[in-house]
């Protein structure tokens, strides 16, 4: 749910300001909010600010970018240096890490110098026997790919310097390197030979370009043999670095960008001559945290507490609040935007249905298992308070990321595993192959024979320990209850969506948006009565007034009458809503995703199994090998192909059929972020400098 606020507003002496400031960093429930207009200064500091701002910052951006070149994660606590000794600290840690870092780029660009160019350079070294040092020998290296024509260049080059060349190529790889050896006041006509054939002259990256060619080669032979060694050298002295100063630097910074935070506040508050006022908003269950900082403050400050209007005050800031179950979804929901503030929180929706769906499609016991070793891998980190380090995405995960992650992962492949005993599905139909699972026609009848579907007497394979409940694969039969059970959840979610715009509506007393919910409701609900009535468009003749003594069809007047009503009421505001209309019923239908993609992801895994269980069946005791080993690469083939669109499919639903009708993509509130402090609190310095504040600004928290 969304966490209720108030809106707070404090004004205090300007010269008392920073102590003011630091306090409510210690107490760290403040969302401010910048103050625009009215007769008080607003936005950039000017003067003896500015400049203390301007020096803050320089040295929070020196200290952030030494601490980005050790590549060094937050280690343990460091006690903080005395405040005259910042400077210093960012300084002497940044001299030999900015060496090195340079250092370790020079040596990662002859690294990739050499993977690129060092056959190439040995080659031409060869070919050109020392001519390279020569003072009257001119060399223009270059490139032949396979489609080009040596002859052409041949040519050109007997027009250009008849009798005064030489030419040699060698085969490198895939191309051909050669050289063009001439006097050196000839060099300009042999590159413009090149030219006319469209070849140019071969140019060494950085400080090979200017090297002679056996140099090149002697240099890029060594950085081959000790290149790696070196970089290791120096990755180590990285680390030792990073053991060294990042502490203290961790700590530094963090001061730091608590003093750079005090200016920023006083730059979105309301400043005078004497005076500074700033505003925020605080969780209504943190009001006592603030009530004791502002107390302690004494008469140093007046401050106004107030309830929030939703409906008119905009910004207001999010918090969500959810139980331990639903907490961890909300890593969910930051791939989404934040609710309005005064609506509706769907994190708890998702905590239900994004996993169940993500079972339903998958559906296989043997795929939930790894799902499930993949939560408890990653559950393990988290405990051993270890990140993730996902550089070649060039992010990392934090452990309480990991934590949640799990948590998540852990629900779905629980729901995997569910939904794969009652399809009977073990790695595809591995477990149908070993007799785990089996079709027991007699159960199924008895199960869905309700429907009008009816299987045979026997199944082909009529025996095993498990019989299977929701048989997917059997898409003869089978199919047209898949489907509807998944449309089902549809008609749930879409109904419910609308059913929540009218909920907001009336609670915003917004008369368009609720009759516009009562519409769309109604009309979604008119055409599933008549889809059912009617038996997908077979018997239209069942939906006249005749048959109004029916349920199904009754139902869908009620709703077409809804619809109209409303849309007459509201069709200024809203004249395309019989699209919408339209659009809402082809939302319901996107619900058969959920089948849809677990069907073909069935029968991928069927195909790999049965592959490997006819390698078995074929050759025999050779074959459980080869076919473990085919069915196994097979099988991580398909799941590494499909699993991001298993991922997406459910997220899709609640993201965009689900959430549109609610509004929640409409409109959005920033999240909650008080000021808070980094570094340790300043204890008993901030106590002092409260102590030491004079006279009073009168006022009082209410």
């Amino acid at each position: 749910m969304i966490n209720h606020m108030q809106q707070v507003v404090i004004a205090t002496r300007k010269r008392e300001s920073e102590a003011v400031i630091t306090a409510l960093q210690d107490a760290g429930v403040l969302h401010l909010k910048p103050i625009t207009g009215g007769p008080l200064n607003t936005g950039t500091l000017a003067g003896q600010d500015a400049q203390s701002r301007r020096e803050d910052e320089r040295l929070l951006a020196r200290a952030e970018s030494t601490i980005s070149e050790l590549g060094a994660y937050r280690p343990a606590p460091a006690p903080l240096p005395a405040l005259t000794e910042w400077q210093g600290v960012i300084e002497g840690a940044a001299e030999p890490v900015s060496s090195l870092a340079r250092q370790r780029q020079d040596l990662q660009s002859d690294l990739e110098a050499e993977r690129t160019y060092g056959d190439t350079v040995q080659a031409l070294a060869r070919m050109t026997g020392g001519l390279d040092r020569s003072q009257r020998v001119g060399l223009v290296p270059f490139l032949l790919q396979p489609s080009d024509q040596l002859a052409e260049l041949e040519a050109a080059l007997r027009e250009a310097l008849p009798e005064r060349y030489l030419l040699a190529t060698e085969q490198v790889g895939q191309n051909r390197v050669g050289v063009i050896a001439s006097l050196k006041s000839d060099r300009d006509l042999a590159r413009a030979a090149l030219s006319r054939v469209r070849l140019g002259e071969l140019r060494l990256p950085g400080r090979f370009d200017q090297m002679p060619l056996s140099d090149a080669a002697q240099a890029m032979a060594d950085i081959h043999a000790n290149g790696a060694a070196r970089q290791a050298s120096l990755n180590a002295l990285r680390d030792q670095l990073a053991q060294q100063y990042g502490p203290s630097l961790y700590a530094v910074r963090d001061a730091l960008k608590d003093r750079v935070a005090v200016h920023d506040v006083r730059a979105v508050s309301a400043r005078g001559k004497y005076s500074l006022v700033l505003q925020g908003y605080v969780p209504a269950d943190r009001l006592p945290m603030l009530e004791n900082t502002l107390n302690r403050l004494g008469d140093s400050v007046s401050a106004e507490l107030h309830p929030v209007d939703e409906h008119h005050d905009h910004d207001v800031p999010v918090e969500l609040v959810n139980n331990g179950y639903v907490k961890p979804f909300q890593l969910v929901m930051g791939m989404m935007s934040l609710p309005k503030y005064g609506s509706f929180d769907p994190t708890w929706v998702i905590a239900v249905f994004f996993p169940l769906f993500f079972g339903i499609i998958i559906a296989d016991i043997g795929y939930g298992l790894l799902f499930l070793w993949f939560s408890m891998w990653l559950a393990g980190k988290a405990r051993r308070n270890e990140g993730w380090d996902l550089s070649f995405f060039g992010a990392y995960v934090q452990p309480d990321a990991l934590r949640n992650l799990s948590f998540v992962t852990s629900v779905m492949a629980g729901w995997t595993i569910v939904w794969g005993f009652l399809t009977g599905e073990l790695f595809g139909t591995l477990g149908e192959h070993l007799g785990l699972f089996y079709q027991n026609n007699d159960l199924l009848n008895r199960l869905w024979g309700w429907t009008g579907v009816h299987w045979g007497e026997a199944a082909e394979h009529a025996h095993g320990l498990i019989p299977t409940l929701f048989p997917r694969l059997d898409t003869v039969h089978f199919s047209n209850i898949a489907l509807i059970f998944s449309l089902i959840f549809g008609i749930v979610q879409v109904l419910w969506g609308w059913a929540i715009r009218i909920q907001m509506g009336i609670r915003h007393k917004d008369t368009a948006h609720t009759w516009e919910g009562i519409a769309l409701a109604g009309g979604v609900l008119g055409l599933i009565m008549m889809s059912f009535a009617s038996r997908a468009g077979k018997d239209f003749g069942a939906l006249s007034l005749a048959h109004i003594g029916n349920p199904l069809v009754a139902l869908m007047y009620l709703g077409f009458i809804a619809f109209i009503v409303g849309y007459i009421l509201i069709i200024k505001k809203f004249p395309m809503l019989p699209i919408e209309l339209l659009s809402q019923g082809s939302a319901v239908l996107s619900y058969s995703r959920i089948f849809a993609v677990g069907l073909v992801s069935a029968i991928l895994a069927k195909l790999c199994s049965d592959v490997g269980w006819s390698l078995f069946e074929k050759i025999g005791l050779l074959g459980i090998i080869v076919g473990v080993l085919v069915g196994a690469l097979l099988h991580f083939f398909v799941l590494a192909l499909t699993l991001i669109g298993h991922i997406v499919q459910p997220l899709r639903l609640h993201m965009v059929e689900f959430l549109n009708p609610t509004g929640f993509n409409t409109e959005t509130s920033p999240a909650y972020n008080p000021l808070r402090r980094l570094s340790p609190s300043t204890g008993a310095t901030a106590q002092a400098s409260l102590q030491r504040i004079p006279d009073a600004v009168s006022g009082s928290v209410k």
